[in-house]
């Protein structure tokens, strides 16, 4: 142990002390997901120095996606009868509920207004309804729902207290009326998700005691998604009471660490999103074929007769598409780099690919310590980026972008349950408080509408960035200087700001689009056959990949990044405040024990996981106390740390903010430990924190 804490004459509060001994479930260093990749190792700075480059090396991380969806195609016997379940529940009139939390919520809310409720909506209007009304509910496109912890109001930032909750997850499932013989999918990142694994073990009760004879009726019902190890999960107790239940069928879509130390809104949830898109994708075919013409199927995206394992199989293609775009992905990249560089903003607008837009755009903030998207009653923009879709005002935006009423929660159904049940005193306060920013008024809190109002108040100026992201015939309305696509373009070369686009489909959308864009415009151009794309997955994949890797490469271009991880991560949860601590330690000791740093201070003994967890908690006081801004407690807890082991002495916040103003986090680490700049194949494996 070293003296950190003597140094800096902290004694452990109550809420570390708590943490520490009561909250051991919620140390998940541990994870596959949370360790280091070695393909990015020290991303921060090869994206500095070159954005093709660092591009490149994000988007190499994708090939584990690769590789375990090639497991899947080799053995997809659980998907096969996920399929099966699905087709049985739709032809019978019951739900599809896709539970997640964080970006897995997002991903849930995904599978319903990106690609079940569109298709049906599609398929409606077409003239082989006639043929398919007596045989699937009138209410199909109901049937798909998607839900995530906190509800629609979460889709813009997580909602502190909830994720922590079993409680949540069962509340939110007898809120949307789900009972027996509904399909649930609870998807979790990690597999230890409290809120997810509520749902699932809430789903299993409503079936009563499950007796092994109804086992196999359970498990074609329930679903557990996730993306570790089962070895490494099962220490955890609620992990493993849903891991070793034979009634729950389990798929695990584990690829190994993120590109980002723990950011799983990349790999791990691009697959899950590939994976479940692929079975609701399937779930359609089968629900269509028997009583469609092979001429009817095209008409709806169906071009050729595939199976599940063709359709994951063209992952890959997937893989190919986005990897073909990354020189001039790099000049989109170096774009918004120096846009915000400048201290400028960023306006994207979306229609269809509104969704994955807008989860890029709001997964941004908790990953990286930025400003969360502005308010409606915000009269000055904070946050670096903003998303507008089209609609006249919030109630419009939130029905184009939900494809139906936005959905909160109702404080006479939980705060009840939650006073009552929630016995940890932190947990329980953190809910209640978050409980009232969650509700169905938080529709008018945001807007994200391509409207008059927001033109005037909030539109682009001269040296921002305007980003319009087009699929399909969308491209092919800019020629219309009527359509919402043009008029936007327009604004944004009025206003003297810069412009990009980014283009998902055919090449008639391609060609199209060459007509109204410039020589001066970064254009990036994805040709993704619609063909073959029915429910808009591939390109939605397509696009999730491309903002992924833009967004991270910008973040990490800007210093928000150090290496590979996250270390402007807010500490908003349990899991969060286990990263952060996680993230204190290994970057303190892996300076401690280098050379350089023995030769200058002296052999200093590694700082534990208990002693990084009191100065984060400190840290957390202090920001409160000290409104910091974008500052993050983890930068702040690194130097403070090791500037006291270098002095030996006290170091006050004063003098740590002062160090982090004056150098960053990067240059503070870098000038005590150079190795961080070498490559990681040219390290010892003694060099590797554990």
């Amino acid at each position: 142990m070293s003296q950190i804490l003597q140094l800096l004459k902290l004694e452990p509060s109550a809420q570390s002390a708590d943490y520490i001994a009561n909250k051991k479930q919620f140390h998940l260093y541990s994870l596959l997901t949370e360790q280091r990749h070695p393909e990015t190792w020290n991303l921060s700075f090869t994206v500095q120095a070159d954005a093709e480059a660092g591009l490149k090396m994000l988007l190499a991380v994708d090939r584990d996606i690769v590789r375990k969806v090639s497991e899947l195609i080799d053995d997809p016997s659980l998907l096969e009868q996920a399929v099966e379940s699905c087709v049985d529940a739709v032809r019978a009139g019951r739900k599809i509920y896709f539970y997640g939390c964080g970006a897995t919520g997002r991903l849930a809310k995904q599978m319903e207004s990106s690609l079940w409720r569109p298709f049906w909506r599609k398929a409606k209007a077409h003239a082989c309804w006639e043929k398919l009304s007596q045989h699937l509910p009138e209410n199909i496109e109901k049937l798909g729902i998607g839900e995530m912890t906190g509800a629609d109001r979460a889709l813009v930032s997580s909602l502190e207290g909830f994720e922590d909750l079993q409680l949540i997850g069962r509340l939110q499932l007898e809120d949307h009326g789900v009972q027996p013989g509904d399909v649930v999918l609870g998807v979790t990142e990690g597999g230890e998700t409290s809120s997810v694994i509520g749902t699932v073990l809430a789903a299993l009760r409503q079936y009563g005691a499950a007796d092994e004879t109804r086992h196999e009726q359970l498990r074609r019902n329930l679903y557990f998604v996730y993306n570790n190890p089962d070895d490494v999960l099962r220490p955890l107790e609620r992990s493993a009471s849903v891991i070793d239940n034979p009634a729950i069928t389990k798929i695990n879509l584990a690829t190994g660490p993120q590109a980002i130390t723990g950011s799983t809104r990349m790999q791990a949830t691009t697959i899950e999103t590939f994976v479940l898109g692929a079975v609701l994708e399937e779930t359609a075919a089968r629900l269509l074929s028997p009583h469609l013409s092979d001429a009817d199927m095209r008409a709806l995206g169906f071009s050729r007769k595939l199976n599940l394992r063709d359709r994951l199989a063209s992952f890959a293609g997937i893989k190919r598409t986005v990897d073909a775009v990354i020189p001039v992905l790099a000049a989109f990249t170096e774009l918004e780099t120096a846009t915000y560089r400048n201290g400028r903003l960023s306006t994207y607008f979306a229609k269809s690919a509104l969704i994955t837009v807008f989860i890029d755009n709001t997964e941004r903030s908790p990953t990286f310590r930025l400003y969360p998207l502005d308010r409606a009653q915000d009269e000055e923009r904070r946050c670096w980026v903003q998303v507008w879709t089209e609609g006249s005002g919030p109630r419009a935006a939130w029905h184009n972008f939900l494809g139906r009423p936005f959905r909160g929660l109702q404080d006479s159904f939980y705060r009840t349950p939650f006073e009552n049940h929630v016995e940890d005193p932190y947990l329980r306060e953190a809910a209640l408080r978050s409980l009232a920013n969650a509700g169905n008024d938080q529709e008018a809190v945001y807007d994200f509408s391509f409207s008059s109002s927001n033109i005037e108040r909030k539109g682009p100026a001269a040296g921002d960035l305007g980003v319009v992201v087009l699929v399909d015939d969308e491209a092919l309305e800019l020629d219309n200087p009527g359509s919402s696509a043009r008029r936007f373009i327009d604004l944004v070369r009025s206003r003297g700001a810069r412009l990009a686009a980014i283009i998902a489909g055919g090449k008639e959308a391609e060609t199209a689009a060459a007509r109204v864009l410039r020589d001066e415009d970064v254009v990036v151009r994805m040709v993704v056959d619609p063909g073959d794309d029915p429910l808009t997955l591939r390109r939605q994949i397509a696009l999730k990949m491309l903002l992924n890797a833009h967004s991270t490469a910008v973040m990490a271009s800007l210093g928000k990044v150090i290496g590979n991880t996250m270390t402007n991560v807010s500490p908003s949860n349990l899991k969060l405040i286990g990263r952060a601590t996680y993230l204190i330690m290994t970057h303190v000791n892996d300076t401690l024990g280098r050379r350089e740093w023995a030769a200058a201070n002296g052999a200093t003994e590694p700082v534990t996981f208990e002693e990084a967890n009191a100065v984060l908690f400190e840290s957390i006081d202090y920001i409160r106390g000290h409104p910091a801004g974008q500052t993050a407690e983890v930068a702040l807890s690194i130097i403070r740390t090791l500037e006291a082991l270098r002095r030996r002495s006290f170091v006050s916040w004063k003098e740590t903010r002062a160090l982090l103003d004056r150098e960053g986090l990067a240059g503070f680490l870098v000038r005590h430990n150079p190795s961080l700049l070498r490559r990681h194949e040219n390290r010892r494996p003694q060099d590797v924190p554990d």
